[in-house]
């Protein structure tokens, strides 16, 4: 009976999940709620497992159908990876590769690849845009670009396939001369609060509503991470950044890892990922150019040391 699984059924499911219940997947879908219901039920039988308690108000995974949820997601995904690289090999060149770069993603990365794009490419022209947060995220939306290299959201909207790049180390660092960095032992939110904090800002509405990583009431919000960078290492406040940007300013002690409450000292890891609009996938140079990305190491390690701090 396994093998009878549809990928329809496994989509129907996913949608459930996602959706809080069978009626809002019904309407997604655009199909009715007792066809959303039956197919799930038919999943059911043939699977041998109950995916949804239907006690309640609103039917809710069951232990199983969590574990269940996560293998299903990853089928859906190989599946639509298939289609995209098949439809890639298919398809004439393109004219014209745009890729969005979140401002997180090594540059240096980008560089190489690049490089060795224009040899193996010479005939197709190539832009790269720097973004940062949704704004990286929201031309890919639009159409106007391709691809979108990502990671600064949370979460990325349904009509967007990702694939896995690499992750990197974000940390939060102040100008060795900035009062935090003379504070011993871990710094407590409530005098962390009590500076500056430099901020990255969205030029979208993607994250409208939303603080990521915002710690202080006071906060001066920069558009541009070169700026952001500059205005940390004049001592302007403090705030959070790429490890491969700051590795030499800490190397160097112009700048200094802040041992801060309920965060990690070494940084937090930021997945980074390639996107696309599902319904449009890359043709073959925006496929190369998505692998050779995931071929070239990039440096995630935590910081080489750890700058002494001012007394």
């Amino acid at each position: 009976m396994l093998d009878g699984v549809s990928l329809d059924q496994l989509r129907t499911f996913i949608a459930a999940v996602d959706e809080g219940s069978f009626s809002a997947a019904s309407r997604k879908l655009l199909r009715a709620q007792s066809a959303i219901s039956d197919t799930i039920s038919n999943l059911e039988d043939q699977i041998g497992v109950t995916l949804f308690d239907r006690s309640g108000r609103y039917p809710k995974l069951t232990p199983e159908g969590v574990v269940l949820l996560a293998d299903a997601r990853n089928i859906i995904n190989g599946v639509d990876l298939l289609k995209a690289r098949a439809k890639g090999m298919t398809q004439g060149l393109e004219p014209e590769l745009s890729v969005v770069v979140d401002v997180f993603y090594p540059i240096d990365a980008i560089t190489q690849v690049a490089k060795e794009f224009r040899e193996h490419y010479p005939g197709v022209a190539l832009r790269i845009y720097a973004e940062a947060l949704g704004a990286a995220m929201q031309p890919v939306l639009d159409g106007r670009c391709s691809v979108g290299i990502v990671g600064s959201l949370p979460s990325i909207p349904d009509t967007l396939t990702n694939e896995g790049l690499c992750s990197i180390y974000f940390l939060m660092v102040a100008a060795q001369d900035h009062p935090l960095a003379a504070h011993k032992g871990k710094i407590p939110r409530e005098i962390l609060a009590k500076h500056t904090q430099i901020v990255l800002t969205d030029r979208s509405e993607l994250s409208e509503g939303r603080e990521m990583g915002v710690m202080a009431p006071s906060t001066w919000r920069l558009a541009d991470l070169f700026a952001k960078h500059h205005f940390l290492l004049s001592g302007l406040g403090w705030g959070g950044m790429p490890l491969h940007t700051v590795q030499d300013d800490l190397d160097e002690r112009r700048l200094v890892v802040l041992d801060i409450e309920d965060v990690p000292a070494g940084g937090m890891p930021l997945a980074m990922s390639a996107v696309w609009r599902t319904n449009s996938p890359p043709g073959p140079a925006g496929r190369w150019f998505i692998e050779r990305l995931k071929e070239i190491p990039v440096t995630t390690a935590k910081p080489r040391r750890r700058a002494r701090r001012a007394h």
